[in-house]
Parts: C-alpha cells; structure tokens; sequence
C-alpha cells in the first residue's frame, strides 16, 4: 500500500471511530435509500455524518460533535442556522395554516420583496425549487421564441431536469447522460468565450435561449465576471435571443439585487432558489412582462400551464419574506463576503509559508481549494488560478482523496463539502482562524 493510501487509511479508522452513530443510522439508511442518501453531494465514504442540530455558524452531529458549518445548506443559508427572527415567522405561521390551498397575504409580501431586489423582476411565478425555476424558464423562452433549443456553458448547473443536466460535469463533450435522450442534450459552448457564443447563435437558428450561472459554473469554480457578461448580453441583444441569468445561488448571497444587481446587467429571465426561501422549499422565475405573460389566461393565445401543489406556500413565504427583509440592508451580503475574502487570504498565507502546492481563489462567500497546484501565487482577491482555464480548474475528481479530505475535516470540527465551501454572515472571524487551522491538520493528516 502507498504512503498515501496508508495515510488515508488511517483518517478513515479515526473517522469510524470518532462517528460511530452515523455510522449505525448510514446502516439503517441503505436499506432504505439508494447509496443510503437523499442527495448526491451527501454522499460520502465510508458512511456520512448525521446531525441532529444546528444554529448560527455551527451543526451538531449525533455523536455530540460541534462542527463550524460551510455547507450553508447547500447554499440556501446566508444568515446561519435557525436564524431567531425567520424561526419566529414560520412558527407564527405554522399555527395559522400550512397549506390553505389557497391564494395568502404572505406570497404577495414575499413577490413584493423580490421585485424590489431584483432588477429584472418586472413580473414572477413561484415555484417549489431551482431545478423547478430553470425548468419554467426554458418552456417560457419556447413559447416566447418559437424556438427549441437551449445554449449552456460547460460546468455550470441548472438543476437536475432532461434539458440542462448534460455538461455539468466532465467529460462535457461526447459522452451521453443517462436517462436523457440525444435529442434533449443543449448546445453546449465554453465559459469565457463571446467568439463561441456568437458563432453558435449565429450557425444556428434553432437556439432560443442563452442560459448562464453569472459568477461560473458550481459558484466560481471557473469564475465568470463582468466583462464576459456584458458582451453576452450584447451579443444575444444582437441575434435577439433572450438571456436567463441562473442566480438559484448568486440570488441574495453575491449583492441583495444579485449578481445583475452587482455586475449592472439585466437579463430577460431570472431563476432563484434557496436564499430566496430563507433556508425552506421554494423558487422563483421572473422577468420580463411579456414572457411572464404566457402563464397568463389570455383567451386566443398560448399560455404555459403550471400548476404546483406548494408553489409559494405560506411557510417559506414566511421565511423568505424575513430572510428577503433582513438581506435588503445588505449586511449579510457584506459580512458573508468580507468573511470569505478573509479565508481566501488566511489559507494562501498558510500554503505560502509551507510552501505548499494548493492555492484558494473565489469570489464573494465563496472558497474554492485547489491542491496540486503548480502556477503564480495570489497577489489579491481578484486572482484566478490558470488564467481560468476550465480543464485546469476542474479536473477528473480523484474521489478517494476528496473523501479522505471531508473525513479530516471532520476529525477537526469543520463540514465543508469536499474542496469548496461558503461563508455566512453568521460566521465570526474566530470561526474562519479555527477553520484555517482546520483545513491545515486536514492536509497535514493526508500529507
């Protein structure tokens, strides 16, 4: 056996020792779900953790562990765990009603706060989920074009339906998802570049929409930025071909208005999740008027059919409402941010001392960890490693390795998703030192 797989091994024999109920219940779990998990990301060898609580910047497993969090519930939580103020609105809520099956004051509350956030929020439909709200937008932008093709850029995700689920992940070209027929797959183009994107819009006339996740694929792991998203609004703007920005994650965590709110770019079409329901079940798509107006009963024209058992029920009404209110002064956005940056710097200073071959690069509340890595140091926050090179920043996943890693982190009290993970605004700068320190015994334990 390698060093290295001997120092794996041995991260793992502390690990099963040190989490032993997660083990027991994993075990219950796998007689009943797939892999024993509700969700991909979830899935981790030799038995993931199970927490029993969580509050603030912290989770506690059922072994009693206190972990400094950076999941941020999957992206969904910019003000921590059980924030006081949004516990407090879906429990007054919970004793007024559930599901009325009804329309409520709460879901004109809640669309009132998104179109005063939202720059291109001129009107909305609420849904249940992200995939959800990508799902609605591409059917508008059929029904508005006439159109039926869908262009995306290679790495970025929309959720988990037949028509953008192909080159989320490598290999992004050649290879068929399963379960998606060929004839579902979109056309698919490299981030970063306007001369691709023009000639595929302009070679092909069946594409109707441009769709795009405006700071990079998985929240930056190949960052997008400004000057790419300028150029692709122009050049859909040119061949007249609408614009969705994918902000299901960038939504309230980059800027309150979002990432257009921060780049000052207004696409057609916005889809929003997670923070957007403060934590709880729920999307939106909005945009422009009249694409919105295909939901519309218009007697003589098309209109899209949607129906949805808990579109914009009352709980995460009350819960986005809060989270939406409590965004707007945009302290959370600048507190998660500052923190990030804070941990971006603090890790290359530690791999910088150690002369260490890993680097951390992202954006706003995002920290993204690249081991074996061979290029210039960061001077500032701006940095991109390899120029942004999609093959570079996201290569073939060594699975073992990035398990082993999850499982250190663990042994030293931080959950972080494998190599990328996100700040909150309930995080303390003492949370980002420990967790620093944290990531640091990880590498050092698997060296």
């Amino acid at each position: 056996m390698s060093q290295a797989a001997l120092a794996c091994s041995s991260v793992t024999e502390k690990f099963e020792k040190e989490f032993s109920t997660s083990r027991k219940l994993h075990e219950q779990a796998s007689e009943l779900f797939p892999h024993g998990v509700t969700h991909d990301l979830r899935y981790l060898t030799p038995f993931p953790i199970y927490v029993d609580r969580a509050e603030g910047a912290y989770k506690w497993d059922v072994d009693g562990h206190q972990l400094i969090d950076f999941w941020a519930g999957h992206g969904a939580l910019l003000l921590g765990h059980s924030h006081p103020e949004v516990v407090s609105a879906v429990q007054k809520q919970m004793a007024k009603a559930t599901h009325p099956g009804a329309c409520h004051e709460l879901e004109v509350e809640w669309g009132q706060w998104v179109q005063r956030l939202i720059p291109s929020a001129e009107r909305m439909r609420f849904v249940s989920s992200g995939t959800e709200a990508t799902l609605m937008a591409l059917r508008l932008c059929r029904i508005a074009t006439g159109k039926p093709k869908v262009l995306k850029f290679a790495g970025h995700f929309h959720g988990w339906h037949d028509f953008v689920l192909p080159a989320c992940d490598l290999p992004y070209r050649g290879a068929q998802t399963p379960g998606i027929p060929r004839h579902f797959e979109p056309v698919i183009v490299r981030p970063n570049d306007p001369d691709a994107v023009e000639q595929a819009l302009a070679n092909d006339p069946e594409i109707g929409c441009v769709i795009i996740e405006p700071t990079g694929g998985h929240f930056g792991q190949v960052p997008v930025r400004g000057p790419f998203l300028t150029a692709l609004r122009e050049i859909t703007e040119k061949h007249r071909r609408l614009l969705i920005f994918d902000e299901v994650i960038t939504g309230f965590r980059v800027h309150p208005n979002g990432a257009q709110g921060h780049y000052g770019i207004k696409p057609d079409l916005t889809t929003m999740a997670k923070i957007l329901a403060g934590g709880l079940p729920g999307g939106c798509v909005a945009g422009r008027a009249d694409i919105l107006d295909f939901l519309t009963f218009r007697p003589g024209q098309p209109k899209m059919k949607h129906p949805g058992t808990f579109n914009a029920n009352p709980l995460s009404a009350a819960a986005g409402t809060t989270t939406l209110r409590l965004v707007s002064t945009g302290e959370p956005c600048r507190r998660a941010n500052e923190l990030g940056q804070r941990m971006r710097r603090q890790l290359n200073e530690w791999f910088a001392r150690r002369n260490l071959n890993w680097v951390a690069y992202g954006e706003f509340s995002g920290v993204k960890l690249l081991p074996n890595y061979d290029g210039p140091r960061p001077d500032d926050d701006t940095f991109i490693p390899y120029d942004g090179d999609p093959d570079r920043l996201e290569p073939e996943k060594n699975v073992p390795f990035i398990h082993a890693f999850r499982q250190a982190l663990l042994l030293n009290g931080v959950d972080m998703p494998g190599l990328a993970g996100m700040t909150m605004s309930a995080h303390s700068e003492e949370d980002i030192d420990r967790a620093v320190d944290a990531i640091g015994s990880a590498i050092e334990m698997l060296k």
